[in-house]
């Protein structure tokens, strides 16, 4: 798994979409996995800072239960619909995956003011990141994976 800071050393093209279009949109989907394997869906907000990608949630939420659990979880940009009339106007969506590190350090709890002492603070680690989006008449998906690295597709 690698820190944002890596992603950037790694992908540096790509980590400059993906942090736009990450802050372009407070909410996020978040995908975590439940007690029995299935998945779950929750809204969520991230922030970076320091080089990492950091996330938080209120004390005990559902979300938060199924990473300290496992820890495995994907975020999914929110976004606009594409104009049909003009998809490549489209600035189109990024989606990561990784696992959430709870962190417990209180003198770094503190540095983000969490708004309970019981709240969670995750930081996240990748393992890949996509970013989807239309040019002309292809879909065109450019994604990095930790330890393959960048790989483009397209498709008509």
């Amino acid at each position: 798994m690698a820190s944002w800071t890596e992603f950037e050393r790694q992908a540096p093209g790509l980590a400059k979409v993906a942090r736009e279009l990450m802050v372009r949109h407070k909410h996020k989907v978040l995908a975590t996995l439940r007690k029995d394997g299935s998945p779950r869906v929750s809204g969520t907000e991230s922030q970076f800072r320091d080089g990492e990608l950091w996330m938080g949630s209120m004390p005990n939420a559902r979300k938060a239960l199924d990473l300290r659990r496992d820890p495995r979880m994907a975020i999914h940009t929110t976004s606009p619909d594409p104009d049909e009339a003009e998809p490549s106007s489209w600035a189109g969506d990024v989606k990561l995956a990784g696992r959430a590190v709870e962190i417990t350090d209180q003198a770094v709890r503190a540095s983000f003011e969490m708004p309970s002492e019981t709240s969670h603070l995750f930081r996240i680690e990748l393992s890949e990141v996509v970013w989807t989006r239309v040019e002309g008449d292809e879909l065109v998906v450019d994604m990095w994976h930790d330890g393959v690295g960048e790989r483009r597709l397209r498709r008509k």
